[in-house]
C-alpha cells in the first residue's frame, strides 16, 4: 500500500494548523501564568522600595485589584465549565422530553420507555451488575495486593506490574482481552488463550463473548483487571501511612496478623477505601469503552452509556438517548454527594 503525500497533502495541513494551534494556545496560557504574576510581583515590588524610600506607610493591597486578580484566572475555567459542562448538560436534559427529531414535546414518554422496554431493562440491569462487581472486586483485590506486597521483597516491581494495566486505554484493554476471549472451531489451533488452556485440558473450545450472562461477567474482569492497579496503589499509600506506633503497640499486645488486619490496618484506611470505591463506582457507571470493542453491545451486554450512543448516534432517538443520559446523571449524583459529605466529615474530625 503506497503513501501519496501529494493527495494527503490536505489532511497533512490540517495536521500541521492544528499543531501550531495547539502550540500558540498552550504557549499563550504559560506566558499569561508566568508574566501577569511576575508583572504585580514587580509593581508590588517598586512600591514598597518607592514607599520606604521615601518614608511613607507601606502601600496595602486593596481587595478590590485582589479580586480582579482571581477574576482573571477562574475566568478561563468558568467559561470552559459552562461552555463544555453546563450548556450540554441543560440541552440533554431539554432534548429528554422531546421526540427523536428534536422538535416535539413529548413530556415523560421517554422515561416511560426507558423502564417499559425489556431490552432497556436488561441494559439496566446489566449497568447495576457492573456497579455491585467491579468495585467490590477490585478493591478487594487491590486491597489484597496492597497488604501482600507492603514491605516485602521487590516490592516496587511488584506493584509496578500490578498497577501497568491502568497504563492501558480502555479499548485497548478490550482489544488485549478479545484475544484472551477468542475462539475458533475445534478442528483449528485455539488463538485464545482461554480456548487454549480449556483444550489443554480436555474440553471443547466455546465462544465466550457469546453465552450470557457468562459474557457480561468476562467483560467486568477487564475491568477489574485495569481498576485493581488504581485501588492497590492508594491503599498501599493508606497503609504505609497508618503510625508505627499504632503498629508497634498491637504487635506488643501480641495480636495475630489476621487481627491487625481488621482491628488495625481496615479501620485506619477506612478514608482510603471510600475514595477508592467511589472512584471506581463512578468509572463503572460510565464504561463505553470495553463493552463497545468487545461485544458492541450484543448478545445482552449493553450498559447505559453504550445504548446511550445507540440511541442517540446509530438509531436517531435523540430524546431516548438524552434520556438515557439524564438517566445515568442521575446515578451518579447521590455518590458525589455522599463523597462530599464524607470528605467534609474527614475535616472536621481532623
Amino acid at each position: 500500500m503506497n503513501f501519496d503525500f501529494a493527495d494527503q497533502s490536505p489532511k497533512l495541513m490540517m495536521l500541521l494548523w492544528g499543531l501550531v494551534a495547539f502550540a500558540v494556545v498552550v504557549g499563550g496560557l504559560l506566558v499569561l501564568l508566568d508574566a501577569v504574576p511576575a508583572f504585580f510581583a514587580r509593581r508590588r515590588e517598586a512600591q514598597l522600595v518607592a514607599a520606604s524610600a521615601s518614608g511613607a506607610p507601606l502601600p496595602r493591597r486593596t481587595k478590590p485589584r485582589e479580586g480582579l486578580f482571581a477574576l482573571f484566572f477562574l475566568l478561563p475555567t468558568v467559561l470552559l465549565l459552562l461552555i463544555g459542562l453546563v450548556v450540554p448538560a441543560i440541552r440533554t436534559i431539554l432534548l429528554s422530553f422531546m421526540d427523536g427529531s428534536s422538535q416535539n414535546w413529548v413530556g415523560l414518554d421517554n422515561y416511560r420507555w426507558m423502564f417499559a422496554e425489556d431490552a432497556i431493562e436488561r441494559v439496566l440491569l446489566n449497568t447495576l451488575f457492573w456497579v455491585i462487581m467491579v468495585p467490590l472486586a477490585a478493591t478487594t483485590m487491590g486491597l489484597l495486593y496492597a497488604v501482600l506486597v507492603d514491605k516485602a521483597r521487590l516490592e516496587v516491581v511488584a506493584k509496578s506490574l500490578i498497577f501497568m494495566p491502568m497504563a492501558i486505554s480502555f479499548v485497548g484493554a478490550a482489544i488485549i482481552w478479545r484475544f484472551v476471549y477468542a475462539y475458533r472451531g475445534e478442528d483449528q489451533d485455539q488463538i485464545g488463550l482461554l480456548n487454549q488452556i480449556v483444550v489443554s485440558l480436555g474440553g471443547e473450545p466455546r465462544q465466550w463473548l457469546l453465552d450470557s450472562p457468562l459474557n457480561t461477567l468476562l467483560l467486568i474482569v477487564i475491568m477489574v483487571w485495569i481498576q485493581a492497579g488504581f485501588a492497590m496503589v492508594v491503599l498501599s499509600a493508606a497503609i504505609k501511612a497508618i503510625p508505627a506506633d499504632i503498629v508497634e503497640a498491637a504487635r506488643l499486645d501480641g495480636v495475630t496478623p489476621w487481627q491487625m488486619f481488621w482491628q488495625i490496618t481496615l479501620p485506619s484506611i477506612r478514608p482510603a477505601l471510600i475514595v477508592v470505591v467511589v472512584t471506581i463506582s463512578i468509572a463503572t457507571l460510565k464504561v463505553f469503552d470495553i463493552v463497545r470493542t468487545t461485544t458492541n453491545g450484543n448478545y445482552d451486554t449493553s450498559v447505559i452509556a453504550n445504548e446511550m450512543y445507540n440511541q442517540a448516534f446509530r438509531y436517531g432517538q435523540n430524546g431516548q438517548g438524552s434520556a438515557l443520559a439524564v438517566f445515568l446523571f442521575v446515578l451518579v449524583i447521590p455518590i458525589v454527594i455522599f463523597q462530599i459529605r464524607n470528605l467534609r466529615q474527614q475535616r472536621r474530625e481532623s
